[in-house]
């Protein structure tokens, strides 16, 4: 492993400790998922290779859906990928009428990434990229600029992405700030409407809930003309669609996403893919999941010989496996290594398999399926090892509080005889008293 920087270290326990996945530094704790990651990796290459690829990742709630999102971010942009990155909320949405979908594509803009600016923020770098690329130093290329974009009015709303990175050119060669920052700002869907959007800039329409995908596509086609292999789309935390309660509104978000497989797996879209990471209710539950869309349950059947341990990753379901305790004992043994500063470790390896006999005693093999309240407790335990050397390991594994991980959002539902599980019936009003 290469060596752990001090800043990274830093990041990563804090991480750890809180339950979150970690921004940078992920590749020092990794383990298992070897046969995941190299389906993902296959779908990076075709779409460096001009194609377009739709998984949905699909594991228990503290599984590693997150984590493994971020490695396959982290994988796309070593690639020359770049990409965007963001949960679904109840304010970010794949469709609405009121502003939703759109924040959605906003928050995809702010988490742009490249591999020099993997924290996001990398729009304006992107659109300076292809000018650098296009135009010959020293000389006027605004016959060059409009000649490079001319492929994207090919596509929906086209015409006015090429005129605003035009008019990002002619204020970058003139130094008017007001302007580019105008122009930014219209690529990150930020004009409430048109009509401040005309007052700004020469276009006729804005980014909004109706077409953002539209523009994700066209943004797939100018990164490649900045010199980038395509871009990957990876959006978590879908189980949020699937917790609407408004039946209309679930499925024009689910319609939303057979747009897009469709997309994906018939072949017209280019340079694009998206993963989408999921609870196993969010995809099989008949009256809320993904499966009480007809149309969508019959593109995401599973393959019906994967069975009694045959997988089958060639499809767009990826169900997360469970780790192995071998996988669970390197992955400690990981989270140890971050934790020890110097050679000398916090506990030796016996203090792992301790660890690992007081989590099967204590939660049973819910440990192998959901690693976060493992992980979280066990560097909860070097935490106080590390500052208290006094203390000793085998003293304290047998008061480690560890439990099954649950995701407290689930609760209430809607039942399918239109009730919630406090037995009230779904209706807007609910929080309405006389």
């Amino acid at each position: 492993m290469p060596k752990l920087r001090s800043r990274d270290r830093r990041s990563l326990i804090q991480a750890l400790r809180a339950g979150v996945v970690p921004r940078s530094g992920l590749q020092h704790i990794q383990v298992g998922r070897a046969s995941e990651l190299s389906a993902l990796v296959d779908d990076i290459n075709h779409v460096a290779d001009g194609g377009s690829t739709i998984r949905f990742i699909i594991g228990e709630y503290g599984s590693g859906k997150t984590f493994f999102l971020n490695l396959i971010r982290l994988t796309a942009l070593e690639q020359g990928l770049v990409t965007v990155q963001a949960d679904l909320t109840p304010d970010r949405r794949l469709q609405s009428t009121g502003g939703h979908a759109r924040a959605l594509y906003s928050e995809f803009i702010k988490n742009l990434a490249t591999r020099t600016k993997p924290d996001g923020g990398a729009l304006t770098s992107i659109v300076e990229r292809f000018i650098s690329r296009t135009v010959p130093t020293g000389e006027d290329g605004s016959a060059a600029i409009r000649a490079a974009l001319q492929p994207l009015q090919d596509y929906v709303s086209g015409h006015d992405f090429a005129a605003v990175i035009s008019t990002y050119y002619a204020a970058y060669t003139s130094g008017d700030e007001a302007v580019k920052s105008a122009a930014i700002r219209w690529l990150r869907g930020e004009y409430p409407n048109k009509t401040a959007a005309k007052r700004d800039l020469p276009v006729t329409t804005i980014i909004d809930d109706d077409n953002w995908y539209d523009y994700l596509k066209l943004l797939s086609q100018f990164v490649r003309l900045a010199g980038y292999n395509g871009i990957m789309v990876l959006a978590d935390e879908l189980v949020n669609l699937y917790k609407l309660n408004h039946k209309v509104s679930r499925t024009r978000n689910y319609e939303q996403i057979l747009a897009i497989l469709n997309d994906s797996l018939q072949g017209l879209a280019s340079h694009i893919g998206f993963i989408f990471g999921g609870t196993p209710d969010f995809l099989q539950d008949p009256y809320r999941g993904l499966y009480s869309y007809e149309a969508l349950q019959t593109r995401l059947a599973e393959n019906s010989f994967a069975t009694n341990g045959l997988v089958d990753l060639s499809g767009p379901v990826i169900r997360l496996q469970n780790l192995s305790p071998e996988d669970v004992f390197i992955l400690l043994g990981n989270i140890r290594r971050v934790f020890s500063e110097s050679d000398e470790l916090i506990v030796p390896d016996a203090a792992l398999k301790s660890f690992m006999f007081h989590c099967q005693k204590t939660i049973g093999d819910a440990y192998f399926r959901t690693p976060r309240s493992t992980v979280r407790a066990f560097s909860d335990l070097l935490a106080v090892l590390k500052q208290n050397p006094d203390a000793v390991w085998s003293d304290l594994i047998e008061n480690v509080g560890i439990g099954v991980e649950s995701n407290p959002d689930l609760a209430p539902l809607e039942q399918p005889d239109g009730t919630n599980s406090q037995g009230n019936a779904d209706d807007e009003l609910t929080a309405f008293t006389l």
